[in-house]
């Protein structure tokens, strides 16, 4: 790794006839500074980071920033920072999602912002808002910084379509015709299919048909389940549906996204994160429109907000200056607006949002990056579990999914299953 040397910057001030040296930056006090900076999914990220990270270096050269062992998933990306911090060997900045920044901040991981934004004054001015805040806000502790917010969103492939005669106006209001539109296509044959609803991976989706049907993951107090109710097993019973009347494949990994970039896949339900990666693998094959998430609940119903937020995990006064001044830059307007532009992401930034300068035009121009926006009502924060086993909830809850899509088990039984699994993981006191 290159290191750069940094140059000592005096000044001195008169005040009284005596000379006082002004006080600088930790980071630019230090003769040399370099911090490692830590992302998941560079499937999603990687052009974005990288746009964030040369725009930065060409702002702060006084700055050495580095990205190192980015991970495939949200879920490996938690697991290596915590077997960093095992081995103390964390990297001064680390971009989790966002169900995670809690599980940081209660492990002590997660330093507090708090000190650092009260030194900026005026949060307004740097776009951060109430809500930007309170994505990061756990355990009594400003533990972290949304970077990118998502939501989910529904993809289509008109050309397919309307080869099976599907020419409606505008997209399907509900479920119901989803699946049938499911059905009309699977029945063109030619290994087409009618669609897929991204369940593996976490439990995010799984959230969206909960939420979508007013439910809530844990009771108030955080001392039980509650998806094990109505909405839990109306959840389940529609995402059976999917597979016994739409025909749902049981996709794994990408295998969802290479059958629609082949044009093979009708309807595909994915965050809207993959707007951008998805619009140039389809390219001119067909073409391809994005909308909103079918209405389940339209008074009760919401939609879990994924994404990722930036932590700073170092203790070191000078790589936590140095620390800051990147993370502070990736939430800003110039940050956000590179990563929007990259990805497919909702952005974070409230000036980046408000300031035409920034994202209105693009918006107007790039008509696939609109669905999320119109969503943005709608969004909830996805759910951070209490608790040491916040990830071995979660692989509970996609493991007992996975019995729905391979038809081994009833909704009933899997909910039963689940909620007595997810159980035992949470604490008994909230």
């Amino acid at each position: 790794m290159t290191r750069m040397t940094l140059t000592r910057r005096q000044g001195l001030a008169v005040m009284g006839g005596a000379a006082a040296t002004i006080a600088m930056p930790a980071v630019a006090r230090a003769q040399s500074v370099e911090i490692n900076v830590h992302y998941s999914m560079p499937a999603i990220f990687k052009e974005a980071q990288d746009a964030v990270m040369e725009a930065f270096t060409k702002k702060h050269p006084e700055v050495k920033a580095a990205y190192v062992n980015p991970t495939p998933t949200y879920e490996d990306g938690a697991q290596l920072l915590l077997r960093n911090a095992a081995t103390n060997s964390m990297p001064e900045v680390s971009f989790q999602g966002l169900n995670r920044l809690r599980m940081f901040a209660e492990r002590g991981i997660a330093q507090d912002l708090a000190p650092l934004l009260a030194k900026e004054g005026d949060l307004a001015k740097l776009g951060y808002s109430p809500a930007l805040l309170g994505l990061g806000f756990h355990a009594k502790t400003q533990c972290g910084l949304a970077f990118a917010a998502s939501n989910p969103i529904s993809y289509y492939n008109m050309d397919l379509l309307k080869k099976a005669g599907i020419t409606d106006a505008g997209f399907p209001a509900s479920w119901d015709k989803v699946i049938d539109n499911s059905k009309r296509i699977k029945a063109l044959g030619d290994g087409n299919e009618g669609m897929f609803f991204r369940w593996p991976g976490d439990d995010w989706m799984f959230s969206a048909l909960l939420y979508g049907h007013g439910g809530r993951m844990l009771n108030d107090a955080e001392t039980d389940v509650a998806f094990n109710g109505a909405e839990g097993l109306a959840a389940l019973k529609l995402l059976d549906r999917m597979v016994k009347e739409g025909g749902m494949p049981n996709f794994a990994g990408t295998a969802d996204l290479q059958a629609f970039a082949a044009g093979k896949l009708g309807q595909m339900f994915r965050t809207t994160a993959q707007v951008r990666s998805i619009a140039n693998s389809v390219g001119t094959n067909f073409q391809l429109q994005t909308s909103l998430m079918p209405v389940i609940d339209p008074v009760k119903g919401r939609l879990p907000t994924g994404g990722a937020g930036g932590m700073i995990t170092t203790k070191d006064p000078r790589k936590q200056e140095a620390a800051w001044m990147f993370l502070k830059f990736a939430t800003s307007p110039e940050g956000t607006t590179l990563m929007v532009k990259n990805t497919g992401y909702v952005p974070c930034n409230q000036i980046a949002i408000d300031d035409p300068s920034y994202l209105a035009d693009f918006y107007k121009q790039n008509p696939l990056f609109q669905a999320a926006t119109r969503q943005v009502p709608l969004m909830v924060p996805w759910y951070a579990f209490p608790g040491q086993n916040s990830v071995r909830v979660t692989q509970v809850m996609v493991d007992n999914l996975a019995r729905i899509a391979e038809q081994k088990a009833t909704p009933e039984q899997v909910l039963a299953d689940m909620a007595a699994e997810v159980r035992k993981l949470i604490p008994r006191q909230g």
